[in-house]
């Protein structure tokens, strides 16, 4: 099972060695295909004041680190099409935002690099059409169709990350993981799921107690991955805070999506 955790974005070159550490079981696993996650810059925050991170230069720097300290193959997220070629030569794979899953020349300039490219489906997107944002990576990359095995050997994934219900809500619902995973491997997007976007003081609030309960449902209807950020104390994170998993209750979390996944193979 493919796991991508790891803070929101990136505070300090402490935290982001603590959590890396704090994740050493999680990778070993041999049953898992493990990618350490941050976002050097969180380019869509409500508000102007919102912390964004370290930026581009020095926040690839400190990722680069990460993967020579600890070994970690490296995800983060990308917003302009020019940082496409920076990005590739430190993360393994590069992740199109949610709000930004239709954005052509972005999809293609990752699909020009070598990265496995991870585009998250929007809030507002029919996950049916989501077979048009793999489709343009797919023919970058010389492909036909946007099919499961395709997009496989070609390095291109979906995530779901949950949809608009009303305002400053979310809702999961379980049929876009099935609808598609006809188009490519899906990883599910379990604490971005349950963040309630805007609220007071511009901050997106959120309820990380249901984060479990969602996962293992996905995990049971069928998944490639999970995506699932983590704090050692996500009460002063910077970003996000109130979506993530405590990095200690990260390796019970896992397990149990595991044992889904070996009960329904």
């Amino acid at each position: 099972m493919i796991v991508l955790s790891g803070p929101c974005v990136i505070e300090s070159r402490e935290q982001l060695s603590r959590i890396a550490e704090s994740l050493k079981t999680i990778a070993e696993d041999k049953r898992i295909d493990f990618y350490f996650k941050a976002s050097f810059d969180k380019a869509n925050r409500t508000s102007l004041e919102g912390f964004r991170g370290p930026g581009l230069e020095e926040g690839l720097v400190m990722l680069d680190n990460i993967k020579k300290e600890f070994g970690y193959k490296i995800i983060t997220d990308i917003h302009e099409s020019y940082q496409a070629k920076a990005i590739a030569e430190v993360a393994d794979v590069i992740q199109i935002p949610a709000f930004l899953c239709r954005q052509t020349d972005l999809i293609v300039e990752v699909a020009k690099t070598k990265s496995i490219i991870n585009i998250k489906k929007g809030q507002f997107m029919n996950p049916k059409d989501m077979q048009y944002s793999v489709l343009k990576a797919i023919k970058t990359r010389g492909g036909k169709e946007a099919k499961y095995e395709e997009s496989k050997k070609l390095g291109i994934w979906l995530t779901e990350r949950g949809s608009t219900f009303g305002y400053g809500n979310l809702v999961v619902d379980m049929r876009s993981l099935v609808i598609m995973r006809e188009f490519a491997p899906v990883i599910f997007d379990a604490t971005h799921s349950v963040q309630m976007p805007g609220g007071a003081g511009g901050k997106s609030g959120g309820d990380s107690s249901f984060v479990p309960y969602l996962a293992r449902a996905a995990a049971s209807v069928g998944i490639d991955g999970l995506f699932a950020e983590t704090h050692f104390d996500p009460s002063i994170a910077l970003s996000d805070g109130p979506n993530m998993v405590k990095t200690d209750n990260m390796p019970a979390l896992v397990e149990s999506l595991l044992k889904i996944k070996e009960c329904i193979a």
